[in-house]
C-alpha cells in the first residue's frame, strides 16, 4: 500500500494525514505485523471484516476467547474497563466469540446484545470462531503454540507488538486482578 504523509497542525499538535504516494512506514503497518495476525475476521453481528494487522499491527494486544452464557461472562465489564483505561496508551482488547465450550448464544444478535447492551462493550468483538483444536483460527493456534489453548471461556492472552505472548491468564483471573494490571502496565512501559 502506498501512502504519502502530510503534517497537519491540530490544536497545536502535529497529526499525520494520509494520502496516496509513498510507502506506509507507520508503526503498526501490515508489513510489521506477525503472520499469525495477518488474517481477516468478521466483526460480531456485522458484515464488516477486520484485518488484525491493518487495524492493530504494532500494538500490544489483550486477546480473549469469550462466550455469552458462561459463569465468567461478567468479565466483559472488567475487559471494557481495561479497554477504557489503556486504549490511549496503545493496548487493544480483542474478543473472539466462540462456542468451543457450548456456552455461546444461539445467534450473533443475542451475543451482540450481551456484549454491547448488557455490558457496554466498545472494544473489538469478533464473530464466533473456533479457538481450540485443529479447527482453531490462526490467532488461537499461535497462542496455543506459544502457551496453551483455552481450557474454558475467558482465557486472556497478553501479546507484545511482535506477536510474542507475554502472559497467559486463565478464566478465573479477573481482568482487574493485580497480576493482570501489573503485566499490562509493564508491557505498555516496555513498548513505549
Amino acid at each position: 500500500m502506498w501512502k504519502r504523509w502530510t503534517s497537519i497542525v491540530l490544536f497545536g499538535v502535529m497529526a499525520q494525514a494520509v494520502s496516496a504516494a509513498e510507502p506506509d512506514t507507520r508503526e503498526g503497518s501490515k508489513a510489521e505485523c506477525p503472520d499469525a495476525l495477518n488474517h481477516e475476521f468478521r466483526r460480531l453481528h456485522s458484515n464488516e471484516d477486520i484485518n488484525l494487522c491493518e487495524r492493530f499491527g504494532g500494538q500490544p494486544l489483550l486477546v480473549v476467547n469469550t462466550a455469552s452464557h458462561c459463569g465468567f461472562t461478567s468479565q466483559f465489564g472488567g475487559l471494557e474497563a481495561l479497554h477504557e483505561k489503556y486504549a490511549e496508551q496503545g493496548l487493544a482488547v480483542i474478543g473472539f466469540a466462540s462456542n468451543a465450550f457450548d456456552q455461546e448464544a444461539d445467534s450473533e444478535e443475542e451475543a451482540a446484545t450481551v456484549c454491547y447492551e448488557n455490558f457496554g462493550v466498545t472494544f473489538t468483538m469478533l464473530a464466533p470462531t473456533p479457538v481450540t483444536g485443529d479447527d482453531a483460527n490462526p490467532v488461537f493456534k499461535e497462542l496455543a503454540r506459544q502457551t496453551e489453548e483455552p481450557g474454558w471461556n475467558f482465557n486472556k492472552y497478553l501479546v507484545a507488538p511482535d506477536g510474542t505472548v507475554v502472559k497467559h491468564f486463565g478464566s478465573r483471573v479477573k481482568p482487574d486482578s493485580k497480576d493482570m494490571t501489573q503485566a499490562i502496565e509493564q508491557l505498555l512501559s516496555d513498548t513505549q
